[in-house]
């Protein structure tokens, strides 16, 4: 199997880095993520405009580039190495996979003005009580006439703040925790009855508690089957997951890559730390768990094109391993810089922060540890 990458892809690369190095640095991102916004909307123009990112993983038909997961993997990849705020995963990866199979008028627009970044989208579906389960599921949307009424909480939105519409899960039939039963709404941030309180995360993102109160919509706000959008939501869940898993790539080699800087430069002895054997041995493990990572991520996206099962379980093998290489590089990187790589004014720190939030991201490693053992037992009976 031919794993390097195709002259587009190594373009598209290069054009995101260039462009996340001139615009990116470390001090613009403090500063930006300081700001009452949190993020730059010129930064979010930019990608559309100049770089058409927003673009690459649609298909021509629906005016983006011909791309798909593995030109997912390529952007999410630098936007890990930058530590991007600004909601590409939420908008183009879970907004965007929802659109693209919705197969409507309505749809297709939205998609235009997604790629054209004036439409910005958050994914509405965590709930206080799930614990990681997609279909526990509380908050409900009644038939009412033509329409729907929705009513419920749901938890750290990231990326709402920010957003102009909400991809919002509800149970529409059977028990709390019943996989059949689950639909996809698309609702307008601005509806009567959405009320949000935003808060910033400890990564530097933005985030909301969304309460809806009786918010009314159209029937042209369903997306994908009523009462059986969980295979839907499982397949988008899984996508996200894949590119949460190529940002950590970005983001450990950053940590591996800062470390190895600080201890060369950092003397004890009369000698660099670096020279110390025991160091040595252990900046090797990082970067062994670095690029154990990468060919995990890889795998996973490989396995989007398979059917559901190889998917799941593709996906949840790399969360694994990329949860466990979160925790082992980002504290080894923490602990070989001394306590100032907890300061804020120090990168290292803020990478930590990314890479301890990214383990807990769409399930932690426990909870896709027993996913894969499922899926293993379900196959071999």
């Amino acid at each position: 199997m031919d794993l390097s990458f195709t002259e587009e892809q190594t373009l598209l690369r290069d054009s995101v880095a260039a462009y996340l190095g001139d615009a990116y640095g470390f001090d613009a991102r403090r500063a930006a993520i300081a700001s009452p916004a949190g993020w730059r909307p010129k930064v979010w123009s930019a990608f559309a405009e100049e770089l058409g990112i927003l673009g690459a993983s649609f298909p021509e038909e629906l005016g983006g580039l011909g791309g798909g997961p593995i030109e997912t993997m390529v952007v999410m990849e630098e936007f890990g190495r930058a530590l991007v705020v600004e909601p590409y995963l939420g908008t183009v990866v879970i907004g965007g996979g929802f659109l693209k199979r919705a197969g409507t008028d309505k749809a297709k627009a939205l998609i235009e003005d997604l790629i054209a970044g004036k439409a910005v989208f958050a994914f509405a579906q965590a709930e206080s009580q799930a614990r990681y389960r997609l279909s526990n599921i509380a908050t409900k949307a009644v038939k009412t006439g033509a329409g729907y009424e929705i009513s419920g909480q749901k938890a750290v939105v990231i990326g709402a703040p920010w957003a102009t519409h909400l991809i919002v899960t509800a149970r529409t039939a059977g028990g709390q925790s019943e996989e059949k039963g689950v639909s996809v709404f698309l609702v307008d941030k601005t509806a009567k009855g959405v009320t949000c309180r935003d808060y910033p995360t400890v990564d530097g993102r933005r985030a909301s508690e969304i309460t809806f109160e009786k918010v009314v919509v159209g029937p042209e706000a369903l997306i994908g089957p009523l009462d059986g959008a969980y295979p839907l939501i499982e397949t988008v869940v899984d996508e996200a997951i894949a590119a949460t898993c190529a940002e950590a790539c970005g983001v450990l080699r950053k940590l591996h890559e800062g470390t190895l800087e600080y201890t060369r430069g950092r003397k004890q002895f009369g000698q660099p730390i670096s020279a110390f054997q025991v160091l040595q041995h252990r900046m090797v493990d990082m970067f062994i768990q670095v690029e154990q990572s990468v060919s995990m991520s890889v795998m996973a996206h490989i396995a989007l094109g398979g059917d559901a099962e190889a998917r799941a379980k593709g996906v949840s093998a790399a969360k694994v391993q990329i949860g466990r290489a979160c925790k082992f590089v980002g504290q080894n990187a923490i602990q070989l810089h001394g306590g100032m790589g907890m300061t804020d004014e120090m990168a290292i720190g803020h990478y930590f922060k990314r890479a301890t939030m990214i383990e807990g991201e769409f399930g932690n490693t426990d909870h896709h540890l027993a996913r894969y053992e499922r899926l293993s037992l379900d196959q071999a009976a």
